[in-house]
């Protein structure tokens, strides 16, 4: 599509990106233009544009190789860093400004690789037709600033459809990874895969096996943290591209819960991580919730069990789940915090619901509280969101149970400093009253104080002190 064939939006879409652009672009078009070089805006920054999102990234690309683009801007900018080097891209800074320039390439799998090989291409139609989909296969060439769509992209973008420039099997094959760039972009974008593309993405989908696992997670962790992860995911399970990189998603659409409800786990899962996301601070991604709430039920397929009377149980799912979560998250090469956080909510996930119907005591508020840590907000968040009964009255009561423990949390926080609960003696004191050394001994007996405070509360250091001596007493016989 040419300038001339833009609608009157259009047009006046391209002219805000245009008058965005910071005076540095176009002076570095200028630039690569006096050394007979092009220069040109290209994806998402021209795409987010005319769908009306705003964004500070601005990836260029050219025809001079990298060490022809280092050899221009080493003197006209504040700092240049190389590390994308290897891929063909060089960064540097101008003016507060960071920009990635990355010469024409293409990018293609061995069979026997896991790290694509880079080729340098010769002009931009070129490195636009290798691009994963019309919509980022836009430019703005620098500094005349023509527009350039050969492949339609606009028409995909008022059509809200993600297809690839060329023959997709050419482009997944290229690169297996755009197959979930796909399912991450249905997840921001709200867009539709193309019936070709979609074709493609199911018969190639063990390809993606070949993709390294820290390219997978990133695209993951960016469609869990889209507006509608649920379009991604269900992209991903109907492809079969699940079963590569996240099986334990599709395996819950086996699994009818335990209460004969008409959905199944799978269908449940997807409206709990709907609620959760809901629930989110200010429209914050949670990425821990988020993964949490998709992950808690990934422990029934295992724990399944045919009871008696046609009832199906799933005991013990949650810590089933957790280790399931963690060994996912840990083979996706997530951070280890993450890991932890997420893989310590899905076992927590029905702590709540093992106290029956509300007759919480202190001591069980204060155990919850404890096992929860930095969690407790999430827990909270995650517990109610896990409530996908259609019955009323049932989840209006199961909300006025928590709304209750919630009530007894603040009451006894202010009351004891719940987060910080420890025992009223300290390690130094339990060896002075006891007259022992540093020692496992001194390690059981500050269990044995914790213990105690977790059940009876504060009760003063005098009191402590003669159940310590007892406790001891009690050993030593």
């Amino acid at each position: 599509m040419s300038e001339s064939n833009l609608t009157g939006s259009q047009r006046r879409g391209l002219d805000a990106l245009l008058r965005r652009l910071p005076p540095v672009v176009d002076e570095l078009g200028e630039l690569f233009a006096a050394r007979g070089h092009e220069l040109a805006l290209v994806g998402g920054p021209v795409r987010d544009v005319f769908l009306g999102r705003s964004g500070n990234d601005l990836d260029l690309t050219t025809d001079a190789r990298p060490e022809r683009v280092l050899e221009i801007v080493r003197d006209w900018a504040d700092a240049v860093w190389t590390i994308g080097i290897d891929f063909g891209t060089v960064g540097l800074r101008k003016d507060g400004l960071q920009l990635e320039i990355t010469t024409y390439r293409s990018e293609a799998y061995d069979p026997e690789s896991r790290k694509p090989e880079v080729m340098y291409g010769d002009n931009l139609e070129d490195d636009l037709a290798r691009r994963d989909f019309a919509v980022n296969a836009m430019a703005v060439r620098l500094p005349d600033h023509t527009f350039v769509d050969p492949h339609g992209g606009l028409a995909d973008l008022a059509a809200r459809v993600l297809r690839t420039p060329g023959p997709p099997e050419r482009s997944f094959d290229d690169d297996p990874l755009r197959m979930l760039r796909a399912a991450r972009f249905a997840a921001q974008l709200g867009f539709r895969v193309h019936p070709a593309t979609f074709a493609a993405m199911k018969d190639m989908a063990g390809r993606i096996e070949i993709v390294s696992a820290e390219r997978i997670q990133a695209e993951l962790d960016k469609l869990i943290c889209g507006p509608q992860p649920r379009a991604g995911l269900e992209l991903l399970t109907e492809s079969g591209l699940a079963e590569h990189v996240l099986p334990e998603l599709p395996k819950l659409r086996l699994e009818i819960d335990e209460h004969h409800r008409h959905k199944d786990v799978y269908e449940h899962t997807l409206i709990v991580l709907e609620q959760a996301i809901g629930l989110e601070d200010d429209g914050q991604c949670d990425r821990v919730l988020r993964w949490a709430a998709l992950l808690h039920d990934i422990g029934k397929p295992k724990t399944r069990r045919h009871e008696p009377g046609g009832r199906v149980s799933f005991h013990h799912h949650e810590v089933v789940g957790a280790q399931l979560t963690k060994k996912r998250l840990t083979a996706l090469k997530f951070p280890k915090d993450v890991v932890a956080d997420v893989s310590q909510l899905v076992e927590l996930h029905l702590r709540f619901h093992g106290y029956g119907t509300g007759e919480w005591t202190d001591s069980a508020v204060r155990r919850y509280v404890r096992d929860a840590g930095h969690l407790l907000d999430r827990l909270h968040k995650l517990t109610r969101a896990d409530c996908t009964t259609r019955n009323k009255r049932k989840a209006q009561a199961l909300s006025r149970t928590y709304d209750h423990l919630e009530e007894r949390i603040s009451r006894l926080a202010e009351e004891e400093e719940l987060a910080k609960i420890r025992p009223e003696l300290d390690g130094n004191e339990i060896q002075r009253i006891l007259g022992i050394p540093p020692g496992p001994k001194v390690g059981a007996a500050y269990r044995f104080l914790l213990e105690m405070r977790l059940d009876k509360g504060m009760i003063g250091k005098e009191a402590a002190t003669e159940a310590l001596l007892a406790w001891a007493a009690d050993q030593d016989s």
